[in-house]
């Protein structure tokens, strides 16, 4: 049977692809996400996830679709199929997780996968990592998929040079980290959450989620530009990370959205108090290019193991009380215009 070409509407939706992440630079963990994103219809996949080979692991560094809530999640190199795929460089299918020898079963019902495409990335003439596509239904894709996922690795590859080749920043790094402030980003910021509740060093003490909204990012954006809008994040990102100790991670999740994990927290008083050192860190005025810009933010907090053991629990808790608070803060502001 000959090659399987991609169709003229399927090309166009790739260049389109490579247009996207051409415009978002060299922000990796940005890239990577969006790729996942456009995956999915792409190859009808059910779900996406581009994972990379870290130390004896494969950590799921960018998601889409089912494989969303596994963000940051660890497989092992040698038992996994996506681990074979770095180790022989050569692009696998799985019709059937539950009966193929080479999948980490367990791994693939705790996502929901039944079949897979496996897609090497190369780096450096290395194998860094995967691209996979996975579906809930054995036997999901063709040869024709296969074809589509090839075109994608290599735009992939291009994104993984073109963040890391002009500095000394590991392609890890990149993956990992907020471009404009250097911050954790999502993917490490889950990774890091995982660790921490299973790994918790003193039962006495907790774990605590803070999610925060920088307040304002908007009006700086559309009255000031995105230059002072960019200062503005940089300042906030530095302020708060000075509140944090060696053994937190602070991270930036996207636009004006921030996080941080206190690991390990004393229950409940250490949680306040690491909001009042920020609330106090962002008091004073930010001047940028003679215009001084006041910083705010809404602080929302969840304690594990007080008021939860699970992931999305605390996360969706500290979300809600986040914006629990900035909807009251709207609210004394419309009150002191009357």
């Amino acid at each position: 049977m000959g090659k399987v070409m991609p169709s003229e509407q399927e090309l166009l939706e790739i260049i389109d692809i490579q247009t996207e992440i051409a415009k978002l630079g060299r922000n990796l963990g940005d890239v990577m996400k969006r790729v996942t994103e456009r995956t999915l219809s792409l190859v009808r996949a059910d779900g996406v996830a581009i994972e990379l080979a870290e130390g004896d692991d494969m950590v799921y560094r960018a998601t889409a679709g089912m494989a969303n809530g596994h963000l940051g999640i660890r497989l092992k190199r040698d038992a996994s199929l996506s681990g074979l795929c770095t180790q022989t460089g050569q692009i696998l299918r799985c019709d059937d997780a539950e009966t193929d020898p080479r999948a980490d079963r367990e791994a693939c019902r705790k996502v929901g996968i039944r079949s897979m495409i496996v897609m090497p990335l190369q780096h450096n003439e290395s194998t860094v990592g995967v691209l996979k596509a996975m579906a809930a239904a054995p036997a999901h894709f063709t040869d024709h998929d296969v074809e589509l996922l090839k075109l994608l690795s290599s735009l992939v590859a291009a994104a993984m040079y073109h963040a890391t080749h002009d500095d000394n920043s590991d392609l890890v790094y990149k993956a990992t980290h907020d471009d404009l402030t250097g911050l954790a980003n999502r993917s490490l910021f889950m990774d890091r959450l995982r660790s921490s509740l299973i790994h918790l060093p003193q039962q006495s003490r907790g774990v605590g989620v803070l999610m925060i909204d920088m307040d304002g990012l908007k009006e700086i954006n559309d009255t000031c530009g995105h230059r002072a809008g960019d200062a503005v994040i940089r300042e906030f990102a530095t302020r708060t990370k000075s509140c944090a100790r060696s053994s937190d991670t602070v991270a930036r999740l996207g636009g004006d959205e921030f996080a941080i994990i206190l690991n390990p927290v004393d229950l409940p008083d250490g949680v306040g108090a690491a909001i009042k050192r920020i609330q106090s860190a962002l008091e004073a005025p930010f001047l940028f290019e003679d215009r001084s810009y006041q910083l705010y933010a809404s602080i929302g907090a969840a304690r594990f193991p007080d008021d939860g053991h699970a992931i999305d629990t605390l996360l969706e808790l500290a979300d809600q009380r986040m914006y629990a608070i900035k909807r009251q803060r709207k609210g004394q502001q419309g009150s002191r215009l009357h």
